[in-house]
This record gives C-alpha cells, structure tokens and sequence, in this order.
C-alpha cells in the first residue's frame, strides 16, 4: 500500500509550519537529542520520553549495522516513519497547534505540577505505540502480504519497546524511594496506577497494522481519527487512575527527588544501558 502524504492524517486544528523531518535514522538520533536538550534548558517534562526514546533509536541503529534484523533496510524506513510521528506531532504542538489528540494529552501534562515521571512516559508510550507503530508500520508495506512477512522484524522492535518499561522502574527508584516503598507493599505501583498493559498494546499494534494495510488509502484518515479516540480514552486512565491511584500518585510525586533536568538525565542514562542489554536475535 502506498504511503500517506502526512504521517499525522486524520489529526485536527491549525497546523502551522513545521520543521523538516529527518530522512535517516542518524537524523532521527540527533532531532531526538535537539529536543532533550532543549527540555533539560527549559527544565521541561517534555524530555522524559525522548531521553528514552533517543536510546531506543540509538540500539536499533546498532542493530541494523551489526545484521540483527532480517531486513535492515526496511527496519530503517520503518523507525523513520514511526519515530517521524512523534516528531510531527511534538513540532506542531510546540508550534502552537493541534496534533493527534493522544499525543496532546501525552503533551499537556508537561505543563502541570501533579503529574508523575511515570505518568509523562506513559502517556508517551501509549501515543506511540497504540497510535502511530500501526500506521507506520502499514505506511511501509505494499500489501498484506508483505506485512506478514515483516512480522519477525516488527517483533524485534516491540521486543526492544518493552524493555522500556524495567528501564523506567529502575530510573524512577534512584529518582524517589516513596516508588520503591510503594512497589514492595503494593506489588509494583505501576499496576496501582494505571491500568495500563505493554503487552496489549503491542498485540492491538500489530492489529492496527494488519487493518491499515488492508484499508484503501482514502478510508485512512477516518481509521486513524477513530482510533486516536480510543487511544485518548487510555490516556485518560493513565492521567486520572481512579481515587487510590490518584492518592498513590500524590503521596510518590511529593517525595520525588530532583527537577527535571536530573531527572532527564536519569532516565537517559538508564535507557542507554537497559537497550546496550536488549538482544534482538
């Protein structure tokens, strides 16, 4: 199937000029970097799931140069045009305009006080996968067929996707020890939280996938409106977890250690060592 003209189709509201998308995977690693850096000056939130996401992009690289993929050519294309989504959709909310309405709930957050480290990089982490991971994946496929045969390759990626989430318990419990007291006496506060599961998303990914490549180009933009609704419905659990969540979350992000810059830091540096780890094959 061909491509679609935007990789945010079926997104709303103005959209102002935006920046150049990088072409190759090296850009993407340095308009990732570009935007951490920016967030580590602005002592913004906003550079929580990029800091992470740069290593992510950093092992795939790796990956492709060292024959880790069954094809690496196409593992390329396909980390451009997934990554490119976020960065569409970061440019035009930075820009003053509407991008997918996920990704503006995964945005807005950074402007609030309450909101934990967990919750920013969940938020991201559901726009990315359960929004754009499909599409991308369908954007660079020509039939079904094709996209089954993809299928070892897509695994790989959402192999190295997850091991995000033990990356982020272990970046937010040198961050602030209330998550580890709470983690012990409530049996991982992530679950207390957020209802919230990688697994699931990665399987409705691949789901999204195999719809979008089945689809006419033109029934597209309708698709992907629907299922950015459903995204925002889980990014309204991941932000408002109920009653107790709520409280958990209070109680963790009073005792969270460190402005955002360190906490940048943190978790990029976590990130970096739990990919160097990932073995694809």
């Amino acid at each position: 199937m061909s491509e679609p003209e935007s990789p945010l189709v079926g997104s709303s509201g103005p959209h102002p000029p935006e920046p150049d998308l990088p072409a190759t995977i090296g850009q993407v690693v340095e308009r990732l970097r570009e935007i951490v850096d920016a967030a580590r000056e602005e002592q913004s939130p906003l550079g929580y799931f990029p800091a992470l996401y740069r290593q992510v992009t950093v092992r795939v690289a790796e990956g492709i140069e060292h024959g880790e993929f069954d094809d690496g050519k196409w593992l390329e294309r396909l980390d451009v045009v997934f990554a490119n989504r976020y960065l569409e959709a970061y440019d035009r909310f930075r820009a003053g305009g509407a991008p997918a309405g996920s990704w503006a709930c995964a945005f807005r957050v950074a402007g609030e006080w309450w909101p934990i480290v967990l919750q920013h990089l969940l938020l991201g982490i559901n726009a990315h996968i359960n929004l754009d991971l499909g599409i991308a994946t369908a954007q660079t496929v020509e039939s079904p067929a094709e996209l089954g045969r993809r299928r070892a390759d897509f695994d790989r990626i959402n192999h190295l996707l997850a091991s995000l989430v033990g990356g982020v318990k272990q970046s937010l419990a040198t961050i602030w020890t209330t998550l580890r007291l709470f983690s012990g006496r409530l049996g991982g506060v992530d679950d207390a939280i957020i209802n919230f599961s990688l697994g699931e998303a990665r399987a409705g990914a691949w789901r999204s996938a195999q719809r979008f490549a089945a689809l006419e180009r033109e029934r597209w933009p309708a698709e992907i409106a629907r299922r950015d609704q459903r995204v925002v419905r889980v990014a309204g659990l991941v932000r408002h977890p109920g009653v107790v969540g709520t409280a958990v979350n209070h109680v963790v992000r009073l005792g969270e250690r460190g402005d955002p810059a360190a906490k940048i830091r943190i978790l990029a540096g976590t990130g970096a060592r739990v990919a160097a780890r990932v073995r694809l094959r």
